[in-house]
């Protein structure tokens, strides 16, 4: 049976418990020198819209380490739905190769994708989502703190697609999720109801104070994502009172960990000796993508060979 990674809603407690599991097992695997080959023969197309650092190499690297390939599409290959439509392009790449990932303005485009293809589509960012990152920073706090639902992460910023689906997996997971954002910067409405909803502990307020008390993690992102860059300037003045610095982290826990899904702009949402600090396990976040992306796509297969 076809399942696509557009949503961590998407998916029960028990599925995105599994494959952390697979996660952890590979990632164990890996560091001890073994290599396996669930993926032999098996392509995955990489669609992008927007650069990358870690989803690009992690996908790419992870494909090879399951003795996959990977095909990557850059903006200019591919220009989706302006060269050729979304819709024509799924069906085209739909009887080329067994997995497709994206990485895309619109998220309307991930759902055109994963309508027009029977392989599994995995949402590499969306505008509304970022599912795959959130997944592995889960695994990460969980590889940290042995557990999650004991958890209170606080995010400082924008209400934007990381926010939207840490939301989603603080409805799976069973944590405290407390986001501090600028009046106007609220996240996803639908996506907030939908998570508390499912008896998901979600505090939304204005005070970065209030979000960071008694916080087990720390997590922040860039003030203007990419296709934002006209805001920028105006955003550093009106998110500056949500930077992760010292006197931020004063808030919360002692033992609180820093997390940043990167590329970090320095000065801005986070100083250096924050994200250089002790507590900041930023690298760890990274690399962690290449594990988790590595068992979504595991996963997603094996879900195929059940039919």
């Amino acid at each position: 049976m076809k399942r696509d990674f557009l949503a961590l809603a998407d998916f029960a407690t028990a599925e995105l418990i599994e494959i952390l599991d697979l996660g952890a097992q590979l990632k164990r695997e890996l560091k001890s020198g073994q290599r396996t080959t669930l993926l032999a023969g098996k392509t995955l197309a990489m669609i992008f819209e927007k650069p990358s650092l870690r989803t690009r190499v992690t996908f790419q690297v992870g494909m090879t380490q399951l003795g996959g390939y990977a095909v990557y599409l850059t903006p200019a290959d591919i220009r989706l739905g302006e060269r050729e439509s979304v819709a024509d392009i799924a069906r085209n790449l739909d009887r080329l190769v067994d997995f497709i990932m994206a990485r895309t303005m619109r998220h309307e485009s991930q759902l055109e994708l994963a309508r027009y293809a029977s392989a599994p589509v995995i949402n590499g960012l969306s505008d509304l989502l970022h599912p795959c990152q959130v997944l592995s920073d889960c695994f990460t706090v969980r590889e940290r703190r042995g557990a999650l639902d004991n958890q209170k992460v606080a995010f400082l910023g924008d209400g934007n697609n990381m926010a939207n689906s840490w939301i989603s997996a603080a409805a799976r997971f069973g944590f405290h999720f407390a986001l501090a954002c600028p009046k106007g910067y609220e996240p996803n409405a639908a996506i907030l109801a939908a998570a508390r909803a499912d008896g998901a502990q979600v505090t939304v307020t204005h005070d970065p104070a209030e979000a960071l008390a008694e916080a087990d993690i720390a997590y922040t992102d860039v003030w203007a994502s990419m296709g934002q860059e006209d805001e920028a300037e105006e955003r550093k003045e009106i998110f500056a009172p949500f930077q992760l610095n010292t006197a931020a982290m004063k808030k919360a826990k002692k033992d609180a960990l820093v997390m940043h899904c990167l590329p970090a702009h320095r000065g801005e949402e986070v100083t250096d000796e924050i994200i250089e600090g002790p507590a900041s396990i930023v690298f760890d976040q990274a690399e962690n993508r290449l594990h988790v992306q590595k068992a979504v796509l595991v996963w997603l297969n094996n879900q195929m060979t059940r039919g």
